[in-house]
């Protein structure tokens, strides 16, 4: 067993962290992109099935029971000819998904022309299209992914200038059907919509005997703007999720604005300086009036500013005021004036967790947030068929994967909120290992080691005590502005400086955080004041760090494996980027950059733990040319295991070397198919010739197509 103190972090110098806050995200020059050793490398076989159109992410993937499969196009060109200008929903019409072992598709060639370009394209099947953003719903009375006020006014621009976080309606994301009968051809579509306030929608699917599919979007539901949802609450960037293992929708709030601290400092470093100039996230400044223009404050008020983690987050925390029911202040094209929202404002550690639908074919679905799992800007869970461990993926830069353990199968609570287990962060333990290697050479070791332990009830009742804080308390706690006195620039300013040098007070300080570092270090998890034992549930991220986790994962994008996975077989871990403080001389890995990310895999132990990741596909150099480019995984973002074994990994990429922009939706065959390898972790399993896309001369993989074994499984209510 590591011995793991906070120490171990508070070793990295004052001055390296805020070597760290000013780099990367924050617009600082990038280092130029090395040529990697083995990057790009595949083990196993890649191949194209699908481009979306122009400007568009794939997003989403699911397939249904019987091979069809689907996805969002997300965020496409307006200028793409209709019906791919709009945010769509769409399955691939007369084409399944074989689980037998037969090749079920030639690999889809590169866009190569500006038409091809501008549309979805597929290797087989045609894209239909189920449902567009701000479809009428619900007999006609709502729009597609947008939120209302409670007096039912539409969250758009056309009703709410000023800062937003995402056009309503325009951000599909994740998709499950949850299944209604037998044969899996009737059900619910749980859909995410990645923006601020969040949204799902529900929408009822239905299979033709021809093997179509038609969506009802008559009695569809943004479930946002139910009863249940608003009294949670809401959420916020509901990003990518999972289909449970008790059949039902989860959502995952990507809370981006959740970092108190930016990139890799940790809040003993603003202890020790004395200061939180350089390090403070933005978090600190969630009820700023105007909280998304910290960052220009920021560059205003010092003339050493820094990157405030997350401050393009905080976009829409304004709109989330209003959808709870605030007054709305004076907005303008040009932003917000300086007036607070003081009569109803959301408090922050309320959002960035995953949210469970309960009775997802009732009437209305009984949301539930899962607290207990821990607070970040959650891009996925994936809940083991344990029904108690969940392996969770923190977007973003130097961020994290966690894995949370509950006491017994979380269907088997009567009541949700009685949910209880034990937060782990990682702990790699074979740091000098990876220095200047080759992302394809090592395996990640990991440690888990314990943040805590709490119910979902616990954890709410903890951030029961935040409510009702607003923007007008950010002004009085920091000034001596009250009430009624007119608010200026200077009053603005002496606030945002008091929260920079001090905190933000009207939340959890800084000095409960390295408290609470300090009594777990001496007394253990358990041994911890009991009003501290909130801090790693509602400070997730800070609390980790404080202890020396190893939180530096630069967008940790998807996990997934098959249902009903058991030891033996794997869990993959999608990385969208492997640089920054995972490459550097600031973070504790400093494996060679890979800006193309790589998707790690880890094979289940006999209690469900993963110790082992291990490189399975590694992306291209971002200098790579397009004869590598062109067919390699770049930043993958959401992952799919299929019934068979293979994977669907889909694309949010940059265009590298690449002759054209389109994302792309890859099938991912491992070389040893389905689960297993007795050990996954020895590298004597691959020799030396591992090839995938850009390894080979001719850039495909007709030497080495490997297969999985078939499992199906029906998802039933």
């Amino acid at each position: 067993m590591v011995e793991f103190t906070r120490r171990n972090l508070m070793a990295t110098s004052v001055a390296a962290a805020l070597g760290a806050s000013v780099a990367g995200v924050g617009g600082a020059t990038q280092p130029e992109d090395p040529d990697t050793p083995r990057a790009p490398l595949v083990r196993g076989e890649l191949k194209r099935f699908s481009t979306t159109a122009f400007g568009a992410e794939v997003t989403g993937p699911f397939v249904f029971d019987d091979g069809t499969p689907l996805y969002s196009l997300q965020h496409p060109d307006r200028e793409n000819p209709a019906p791919y200008d709009k945010a769509a929903i769409g399955y691939f019409s007369g084409f399944q998904f074989s689980f037998d072992g037969d090749d079920d598709f030639e690999e889809l060639s590169t866009p190569g022309t500006n038409e091809e370009r501008r549309m979805v394209r597929s290797a087989a099947g045609d894209y239909e299209i189920l449902a567009r953003e701000r479809d009428r719903i619900n007999d006609r009375t709502e729009l597609l992914g947008v939120p209302q006020t409670p007096d039912g006014t539409n969250i758009t621009s056309g009703n709410f200038d000023g800062s937003q976080y995402a056009d309503a309606g325009y951000t599909p994301d994740c998709n499950q059907f949850v299944a209604t009968n037998d044969d899996g051809t009737e059900g619910y579509l749980f859909t995410n919509w990645e923006a601020s306030p969040g949204n799902i929608s529900r929408i009822p699917l239905s299979q033709n005997g021809d093997g179509s599919w038609e969506a009802d979007l008559d009695d569809a539901l943004n479930l946002a703007n139910t009863e249940a949802f608003r009294e949670l609450g809401g959420t916020r960037i509901n990003c990518y999720g999972d289909l449970s293992p008790w059949n039902t929708m989860l959502s995952a709030e990507e809370n981006y604005s959740h970092p108190r601290i930016s990139l890799t400092a940790s809040v003993g470093d603003i202890v020790e300086k004395g200061t939180g100039k350089g390090l403070r996230g933005a978090n600190e400044f969630w009820n700023r009036p105007n909280p998304s223009e910290i960052q220009s404050a920021v560059d205003e008020y010092y003339d050493d500013s820094w990157y405030v983690q997350g401050n393009w987050a905080l976009t829409g925390v304004e709109l989330l005021a209003y959808y709870l029911g605030a007054e709305q202040v004076d907005q303008s094209s040009d932003g917000n004036d300086l007036t607070p929202i003081g009569d109803e404002y959301p408090n922050p550690y309320r959002y960035g967790y995953i949210v469970d639908f309960r009775e997802p074919a009732a009437e209305t679905p009984d949301p539930v947030k899962y607290y207990a799992m821990g607070r970040a800007a959650w891009e996925c869970p994936d809940v083991q068929s344990d029904e108690r461990t969940v392996y969770l993926a923190s977007d973003g830069d130097s961020k994290g994967i966690y894995k949370f353990v509950a006491d017994r199968p979380i269907p088997s609570y009567d009541d949700p909120m009685n949910v209880a287990g034990t937060l782990y962060a990682p702990y790699v333990t074979n740091r000098d290992a990876a220095v200047e290697r080759p992302a394809a050479d090592v395996d990640l070791e990991i440690e888990w080691v314990e943040l805590g332990y709490a119910s979902n009830a616990e954890v709410e009742s903890w951030i029961a005590e935040y409510d009702d804080i607003t923007q007008v308390d950010y002004l009085e706690t920091h000034t001596d502005w009250e009430e009624g006195d007119e608010v200026t620039p200077e009053i603005i300013e002496a606030a945002d400086r008091a929260v920079v040098e001090n905190g933000n007070r009207d939340y959890v300080t800084d000095e409960e955080i390295v408290e609470w570092a300090d009594q777990y270090e001496t007394r253990g998890p358990d041994g911890v004041d009991e009003d501290l034992r909130r801090v790693p549930f509602i400070e997730t991220r800070a609390a980790a760090k404080e202890i020396g986790a190893t939180i530096e994962f630069n967008k940790a994008e998807g996990i997934d494996s098959i249902d009903e996975a058991g030891p033996g077989d794997y869990v993959y871990f999608g990385i969208s980027e492997l640089n920054d403080d995972m490459s550097n001389e600031t973070g504790d890995i400093q494996l060679n950059r890979v800006d193309g990310g790589v998707v790690y895999r880890g094979q289940l132990e006999s209690d469900y733990n993963v110790s082992t990741l291990e490189p399975v596909i590694v992306g291209p150099d971002a200098s790579d040319p397009a004869s590598v480019a062109d067919d390699a995984l770049i930043n993958v973002d959401n992952v799919y295991v299929m019934d068979d074994g293979r994977v669907l990994c889909c694309e949010d990429a940059d265009q590298f070397g690449r002759s054209y922009k389109n994302d792309c939706l890859y099938v991912y065959t491992p070389e040893d198919g389905l689960g297993g390898g007795d050990d996954p972790g020895d590298d004597d399993d691959y020799d030396d010739d591992d090839r995938g896309h850009g390894n080979d001369p001719d850039g495909h993989d007709d030497d080495n197509p490997g297969r999985g074994r078939g499992r199906g499984q029906n998802r039933l209510l």
